[in-house]
């Protein structure tokens, strides 16, 4: 019998409406929970306040994403290991088991050199927490591919205990998501489901609308009994309003499920 897997919600995909918007949606839509994208909102900064939302919607938080995008590297502190443990520290309180973080920036060069210390510290003094690093991709700058994460955008390239695999990301990069996967191994704890289609571009699609083998992976997984989670992680910006931002986010959990081998109810 296939395992469940539980499918979140990250709350970033319902932007740009509000955190609490995600945690609303997670519930009326019947996603496992939500994956907590730590922003410039201010209520996805406040421990508390997500707690609360989670105790008033009944949804579960089941991953945090810690504040390691461009616009968020003030949220918290200027220090990214500040940041990164903050959001152990706030996974703990949320009683989360993952949190996903990015590889340094390659400006990042101290913080990138003491990466991987850093995180077996973290390991080590919160050990029910998984810490997840996730592939990223290149920058196009004319006709030249800039990498700017350190050591590398592709994180199975240094070794970490434990991934991310976002499937937008493979696309953006031209990475073939199912070798990655593969080169993860046991390693792969998290997925952000999500299309895309040509390197250079992070989409962020519905799956099933781009090139990506969104449902080749997750059915591979769920027949292997993977026991890690899934995280659908979609722009719904273009969506126009809550309906088909709703109507795009049933799709996402439908998808999810009917890959894995447990259908959506309804």
């Amino acid at each position: 019998m296939t395992q469940s897997v539980p499918v979140l919600l990250s709350t970033t995909s319902v932007y740009p409406e509000p955190t609490a918007v995600g945690f609303e949606l997670a519930a009326e839509l019947g996603y496992d929970g939500v994956e907590l994208m730590v922003f410039t909102d201010r209520v996805s900064q406040d421990p508390s306040a997500a707690a609360s939302l989670a105790k008033h919607y009944g949804v579960k938080i089941g991953a945090v994403h810690a504040p390691c995008l461009l616009v968020t590297q003030r949220v918290w502190s200027a220090d990214p290991w500040t940041r990164l443990r903050r959001s152990v520290q706030a996974a703990e309180y949320l009683d989360s088991p993952t949190v996903v973080i990015h590889p340094p920036f390659s400006w990042q060069r101290e913080y990138a050199a003491k990466f991987s210390t850093v995180l077996d510290g973290l390991k080590a003094r919160y050990p029910g927490i998984t810490i997840a690093v996730e592939n990223m991709f290149p920058l196009k700058v004319g006709k030249r591919n800039l990498v700017p994460y350190r050591p590398h955008w592709d994180p199975t390239r240094h070794g970490y205990d434990s991934y991310t695999l976002d499937l937008s990301h493979c696309a953006a990069s031209g990475a073939d998501a199912i070798a990655m996967a593969e080169r993860m191994g046991k390693g792969l704890r998290h997925i952000h489901l999500c299309d895309g289609n040509e390197p250079g571009a992070d989409q962020h699609l519905v799956p099933g609308r781009g090139k990506q083998p969104c449902a080749q992976l997750l059915g591979s997984l769920g027949a292997a009994g993977w026991d890690g989670s899934i995280t659908v992680e979609v722009s719904t910006r273009k969506s126009g309003n809550r309906t088909r931002r709703a109507e795009d986010l049933h799709e996402s959990l439908k998808f999810a499920r009917d890959a894995l081998g447990s259908p959506t109810a309804g």
